[in-house]
C-alpha cells in the first residue's frame, strides 16, 4: 500500500513520515517545492488551489491513502483569503480527488481551532459545537466540512479530521513554544497568571494516532479529538521546561484579580483570556477504539527543553 502525505517536511510531518515508513508503508511526498526535499524516493509537485481538478487526480495514481499534514498556520502576514485557500479550498480539491483515485483512507490533521478559540474555557471532544473565532480555525473548520462533504459525495465514510491540541516538540510554533521562551529567562512568574489547565500533545505522540487510524479495523468516525492524560497546569507546563533548562522554578503566588485588572487597563484582555483559559480534549473515543495517550508530558517538556540547550543558537 502506498500512502500520500502531504507537508512531510513540517513539524507533524517529518514525524508521520519516519513512522510510516517504519511501518513498512511505501510513500509518496507530495510538496509545494519537490526540489527542496530531502527524502528519497516517490516525490511529487503539490498543486496548487486553484488549480485544476485534473492536476490532483493525477496525483492520486497509485496511492491507497493519503494523510494531509500541510497547512498554512503561524503566519501574521496571511489574510482570511490566505488561510481559506491554501486550507479549505486545497483541502476540498485534494478529498475529491482522493475519493475518487484513492482507495483507501484519508486523514486530515486539524486542531482544536477548528471549534473553539484561544480564549474558550471548557471541555472539547467530538461533539462540541465548531465556534472558531481566527482566520486559521474557520479556515481549518472549511477544511473539515469540505473534506467530508467530498467523501459523502462519493458515497464513502473512510475519511476522518483529527483534531489536534498544542503539540510539542523539536521545531514546535505557537502557545507553547512561546511558554518555553518565557521559561527560559530568569523572571520571577505569578502563579495567578498561569492558572489555565491545558491538554497537549507530543508530535511523537501524532504521528502514532495517524498510523493507527490508516491501520485499524474498526471504520473511522468523522472526527476524533486527541490529548494527552491528565491535563496539565500551565505554571506546570512553565516549571517543567525550567527543570529542562537547569533553573529553578521563580513563581510566586499572586491572586488572579489584580493581575487580570492590569491586563485589562494594558488592552491585552484577550492574551489575559488565553492565558488563564482551560481547555481539556478529551480522547474518549480514541480510546475507546484502543488509542493510548501519553501519560509523561513533564517528562517530555523537561527534556524538550533539555535538548534545545545543547542547539546552537
Amino acid at each position: 500500500m502506498k500512502v500520500l502525505v502531504t507537508g512531510s517536511t513540517g513539524f507533524i510531518g517529518r514525524r508521520i513520515v519516519a513512522r510510516l515508513r517504519e511501518a513498512g508503508f511505501d510513500l509518496r511526498i507530495a510538496s509545494r517545492h519537490p526540489e527542496r526535499v530531502e527524502l528519497a524516493g516517490d516525490v511529487v509537485s503539490m498543486p496548487g488551489f486553484d488549480a485544476p481538478d485534473e492536476a490532483f487526480l493525477a496525483m492520486m495514481a497509485g496511492a491507497t491513502h493519503v494523510v494531509h499534514a500541510a497547512a498554512l498556520n503561524n503566519d501574521r502576514d496571511a489574510t482570511e483569503a490566505d488561510y481559506l485557500n491554501a486550507n479549505g479550498a486545497l483541502t476540498g480539491h485534494l478529498a475529491r480527488a482522493a475519493a475518487k483515485g484513492a482507495s483507501g483512507r484519508f486523514i486530515y490533521l486539524s486542531s482544536i481551532r477548528a471549534v473553539a478559540g484561544a480564549g474558550f474555557s471548557g471541555t472539547i471532544d467530538e461533539k462540541t459545537t465548531p465556534a472558531p473565532q481566527c482566520p486559521y480555525g474557520r479556515s481549518k473548520r472549511d477544511s473539515e466540512i469540505r473534506m467530508l462533504d467530498a467523501y459523502r459525495s462519493a458515497g464513502r465514510n473512510d475519511a476522518a479530521a483529527l483534531r489536534l491540541p498544542p503539540v510539542h516538540g523539536e521545531g514546535m510554533k505557537g502557545s507553547l513554544a512561546a511558554l518555553m521562551r518565557l521559561a527560559d529567562t530568569a523572571l520571577p512568574l505569578p502563579t495567578g497568571a498561569l492558572t489555565g489547565v491545558r491538554s497537549t500533545l507530543s508530535c511523537d505522540a501524532v504521528a502514532r494516532t495517524v498510523l493507527r487510524l490508516l491501520t485499524q479495523s474498526a471504520p473511522l468516525r468523522p472526527i476524533y479529538v486527541a490529548g494527552n492524560s491528565p491535563p496539565v497546569r500551565i505554571s506546570e507546563i512553565v516549571t517543567a521546561f525550567r527543570r529542562g533548562f537547569g533553573r529553578p522554578a521563580r513563581l510566586f503566588d499572586m491572586p488572579a484579580p489584580p493581575l487580570r485588572a492590569a491586563a485589562m487597563l494594558a488592552g491585552k484582555g484577550k492574551a489575559w483570556q488565553a492565558m488563564t483559559a482551560t481547555q481539556i480534549c478529551d480522547p474518549s473515543l480514541l480510546i475507546s477504539e484502543g488509542w493510548a495517550p501519553e501519560t509523561d508530558t513533564m517528562e517530555q517538556l523537561a527534556e524538550l527543553a533539555r535538548l534545545s540547550k545543547l542547539q546552537p543558537r
